[in-house]
């Protein structure tokens, strides 16, 4: 199973909304995080989220750590491969 940015930004959209200024597109996936308006809680409880949805689990140290969208699918799909 792979974690696709579709999903990234479905679940970031539950838990933080959408900012109307900034759209999470494969063209900006290595913008920080704090530059598209997400803070360091939106992160945690997107991984939260992803645990419920996906079964990956990151740990806060892990999540804290990440500063864009393309490091958050890198880490959340290492993670997965893991768990299979």
């Amino acid at each position: 199973m792979t974690i696709t940015l579709d999903d990234l930004v479905l679940v970031l959209t539950e838990c933080a909304g959408a900012d109307d200024d900034v759209t999470l597109t494969g063209q900006n996936l290595d913008v920080p995080f704090t530059d598209l308006g997400y803070d360091s809680l939106a992160l945690l409880e997107t991984a939260a989220l992803m645990k419920q949805r996906f079964a990956v689990d990151l740990t806060d140290e892990e999540v804290t750590g990440i500063e864009t969208p393309r490091e958050f699918l890198d880490r959340v799909n290492h993670a997965a491969a893991q768990a299979a």
